[in-house]
């Protein structure tokens, strides 16, 4: 039986003694930090160690305080989360209910993974700033969207026993949510609630910048506000207009503001061996379902932050304030040029779509780092040397090997889908997510590529409750089909089009087939017994010799199939015009 905290014996060193030191730090963003005498002081700050955060009720009777006193403060609930908790978003403007389409709008979303919340604290103190302590100016000329908590269900199941690898805030929210999703897995199939709301809250207020909290885990290192967005450094982006915004305006006058205030920001990259910390650095894949792939593939320009779990609470909420204040004066600043950079990557339509993208083998650059001291030891309870961070900098900067990301798979772009009206399931989550479809209003008849999947496999475990399918290979097969009526058309001609692509393309490890949601077309449903297929098969033999010369090269050619005598005749089954024609038949048409 295994033991919870509450079993275990009192002597248990529960207190994470067990964690690396932290590095002295005093930055001068602790200058940002007002006192317990303060009226409008946050728990965070509240806290003599500034190792607390406020629970749900907590932090929304401080919204909602801060919202009755200032005009600049509203809030407004945008979705319900599984376990019946209202998910807010707190709207700082000067524009009162209805923002001006000129100003730019900042959106940062905090919580998604609720022990990881560094931006509801920052978020608090900002927020606070702004309506009574002289930063209104902000808001001049751009408007600010706060998501203090995203899962607000995993936020309440919160312990002292959430993240053992991350120092702070004591009490923390639980990783996954009430149904056990992680949504940072969630931006494309769009399976849970909290995930469908916040991209009705983006389609409806259209955010010029979208940045992504997070507290990452690994690695010990110097830095502790690591961020990144696909096409860093020049890295594959579906988006390449604002990733080299991001690239070339904000990234460095971002990483100038953060070492003002005393943080050490860096470049959002991963370990390749937690075992061997110099063995390299990985940009941590490009995938559409986390947030900064799905940003690139939406032409929402998305930043995904990851503070550094080993430093303190403190110092990662002070270094997520100085990035939203920074992030906001950009914004006013240099904005428009986001924006016009934004619909030119909207405007693109690349007929060949790169997918699946997996780690280079070898490393495509060299790249400084600013390490951790550290040792092995041998451990009794592991059996083996283990890494012993020191938490103190290596003075010498580490050159790593870095891993960049390669496609393994290019889909090429038909002009629509046809999706039947049957697959409702599909239709609504396109439709969530923004995608424009026509819905035809009587049955009609489409000459379409049908895709015939080749021995497509199942997953041996579950995933995001899913049992994944993958398919490496299609047939093509050119039919004129009939669509019923509430079918829809899903032209690829469309912002969205490569998002639609992604998803409705089986072999696009991000697609709804990739995720189990099409078990149905993996059942052959009609057999024929060996008494009736075999005479058959023997007139089929005598009456089509091409047949008999294909049929002998395979017993030639394959022992295994010669030896059986089920799939001998499930061969013959399989020719004949009794075999289930829609068995691997995938049901989402290509338009020719």
């Amino acid at each position: 039986m295994s033991q919870t905290p509450s079993s275990v014996p009192n002597s248990a060193p529960w207190d994470q003694a067990f964690l690396p030191p932290a590095p002295a730090w005093n930055g001068a963003s602790k200058a940002l930090l007002r006192g317990v005498s303060d009226p409008w002081v946050t728990a965070f700050e509240a806290d003599p160690a500034h190792d607390f955060s406020p629970d749900y009720a907590d932090t929304r009777a401080w919204f909602d305080r801060l919202d009755a006193a200032s005009d600049l403060i509203r809030i407004e609930q945008f979705g319900t989360s599984p376990e019946g908790r209202p998910i807010y978003a707190v709207i700082a403007s000067k524009d009162g209910a209805a923002f001006d389409p000129a100003k730019p709008v900042l959106m940062i979303q905090a919580g998604i993974h609720p022990g990881e919340i560094d931006g509801k604290d920052a978020g608090m103190m900002l927020l606070r700033d702004i309506a009574f302590y002289g930063k209104d100016a902000l808001l001049d000329r751009v408007n600010l969207i706060l998501i203090p908590i995203l899962s607000v269900d995993g936020h309440e199941r919160a312990s002292a026993y959430s993240r053992p690898n991350q120092r702070g805030p004591r009490i923390q929210g639980w990783r996954n949510t009430a149904t056990n999703q992680n949504l940072n897995r969630d931006y494309l199939k769009l399976d849970q609630p909290e995930m469908r709301a916040v991209r009705g809250l983006i389609l409806k207020y259209r955010p010029d910048l979208y940045v992504d909290v997070h507290v990452t885990d690994g690695l010990d290192y110097q830095y502790d506000v690591t961020f990144g967005f696909n096409g860093e450094d020049g890295s594959f982006s579906r988006s390449p207009h604002g990733s080299q915004w991001l690239d070339s305006v904000f990234k460095p006058a971002m990483n100038a503001a953060l070492e003002r205030e005393g943080h050490i920001p860096g470049e959002l990259v991963f370990g390749v061996d937690d075992d061997a910390p110099k063995a390299g650095l990985s940009d941590g894949g490009l995938g559409e379902r986390y947030s900064n792939g799905w940003g690139a593939a939406a032409h929402v320009p998305t930043i995904l932050i990851e503070n550094h779990s080993l430093k303190p609470h403190e110092q990662r909420v002070l270094g997520t304030y100085v990035f939203i204040e920074e992030a906001l004066r950009l914004l006013a600043d240099k904005g428009s040029a986001l924006r016009a950079a934004t619909e030119q990557d909207r405007a693109l339509r690349p007929a060949e779509i790169l997918a699946n993208f997996e780690q280079d083998e070898a490393p495509s650059s060299t790249r400084p780092f600013k390490g951790v001291l550290f040792d092995t030891y041998f451990s009794p309870a592991s059996g083996r040397n283990e890494i012993r961070w020191s938490g103190q900098p290596d003075p010498v900067l580490w050159q790593m090997p870095f891993y960049g990301s390669k496609p393994t798979l290019t889909l090429q772009r038909p002009p629509a889908y046809w999706i039947p009206s049957y697959r409702t399931d599909i239709i609504e989550r396109l439709k969530a997510h923004g995608v424009q479809m026509e819905t035809v209003t009587a049955p009609r008849v489409v000459n379409v590529d049908m895709l015939r999947l080749v021995s497509p496999k199942l997953a041996t475990r579950a995933n995001e409750g899913h049992v994944q399918t993958s398919v490496e290979t299609v047939n093509v097969e050119r039919r004129d089909w009939t669509f019923p009526t509430g079918s829809v058309r899903v032209p690829t001609d469309q912002p969205l089009g490569d998002v639609a692509i992604l998803l409705l393309e089986p072999q696009s490890n991000e697609s709804f087939f990739a995720w189990g949601l099409f078990p149905e077309v993996m059942s052959r449903v009609e057999y024929i017994e060996a008494y009736a297929i075999a005479p058959l098969a023997e007139k089929m033999l005598a009456a089509d010799p091409a047949l008999k010369a294909e049929f002998e090269a395979k017993l030639a050619e394959d022992a295994a199939f010669a030896a059986d005598p089920q799939a001998r005749l499930a061969w013959f089954y399989e020719r004949t015009p009794f075999y289930d024609d829609r068995y691997l038949l995938y049901p989402i048409a290509r338009e020719n």
